[in-house]
């Protein structure tokens, strides 16, 4: 499912009971200085992660005076974010002049505690080379790291790096659950360019069809995976980047099963095993 940029004015773009992607939840929030936004959400735990600007975050008793480093885009810096638990009263403040924020959400029942995911806690990889067109890195918000932290929710930045080239490839898809070939996660991505003119192309082939679908990608646009293979591309003289949630139908490890055509490709792109652990 595609969503072109538009003012969702703090509503989210999916909602909880969404028919698209049921097992995610996705909203952006835009705030000047001294603005508050609120929310509690049952039945689904969230990560806030400011995509520019710096915000405090108060859930119940927990409070962050500060988390947020990037000033003008999400290449700026390191990111940073906080964990909300299932049915908690939520708070954030905008502390910069203005502030956009990403809250990413995945059904979840089991109520851990609050924590905050300081820069270092980032777990960054970089695989792919300029040769395959591969070439990109990872900054995983809510990753290997938080195992044990967490119950359903993966959250990460992908970037392309360089100018052009692929992501999300051999194509693969994760919409099944049959363990240990392959686990059920919808998910949902909001890309940016730089510079912020740039586009891409998303396609989404279900499994069995020669043919797929392909969506034209400009910035800020966001793209629901429910099902099927789904790669990405950036244009010739653009860097692509999109945020990323994962929710799990039965557990929190993703395991994708890679088209059988292409899966050959995993042998040759440099670092890519080691990309696909990441996820698990």
């Amino acid at each position: 499912m595609y969503v072109p940029p538009y003012n969702n004015r703090n509503k989210p773009l999916f909602e909880v009971g969404n028919e698209a992607v049921p097992l995610t939840y996705f909203n952006i929030v835009n705030l000047k200085k001294g603005e508050k936004f609120t929310y509690k959400i049952l039945g689904f735990e969230t990560c806030i992660v400011p995509a520019t600007g710096s915000i405090s975050v108060a859930i119940d008793n927990f409070f962050v005076a500060e988390i947020g480093k990037r000033k003008s885009d999400v290449w700026d810096d390191e990111p940073e974010g906080v964990y909300a638990p299932t049915g908690l009263d939520v708070n954030f403040v905008a502390l910069s002049d203005t502030v956009e924020v990403f809250i990413a959400g995945a059904k979840c029942d089991e109520v851990y505690d609050p924590f905050v995911i300081s820069s270092s806690d980032i777990d960054f990889v970089q695989y792919g080379s300029d040769d395959t067109k591969t070439h990109r890195k990872i900054k995983h918000i809510l990753g290997q790291k938080q195992n044990g932290k967490v119950g359903r929710l993966l959250v990460s930045e992908l970037y392309t790096v360089g100018q052009g080239g692929w992501s999300g490839f051999p194509p693969h898809k994760h919409d099944t659950d049959r363990k240990p070939t392959e686990t059920q996660h919808d998910e949902v991505y909001n890309f940016r360019f730089k510079p912020d003119h740039g586009f891409g192309l998303q396609l989404l082939q279900q499994d069995g069809k020669k043919i797929g679908d392909a969506f034209h990608l400009i910035n800020k646009s966001t793209v629901a995976i429910p099902s099927g293979y789904h790669p990405c591309v950036v244009a010739p003289g653009y860097e692509m980047y999109y945020f990323t949630i994962l929710a799990g139908l039965s557990q929190r490890p993703l395991i994708q099963y890679f088209q059988p055509d292409h899966e050959w490709q995993v042998n040759i792109i440099p670092g890519i095993k080691d990309m696909i652990a990441k996820f698990k």
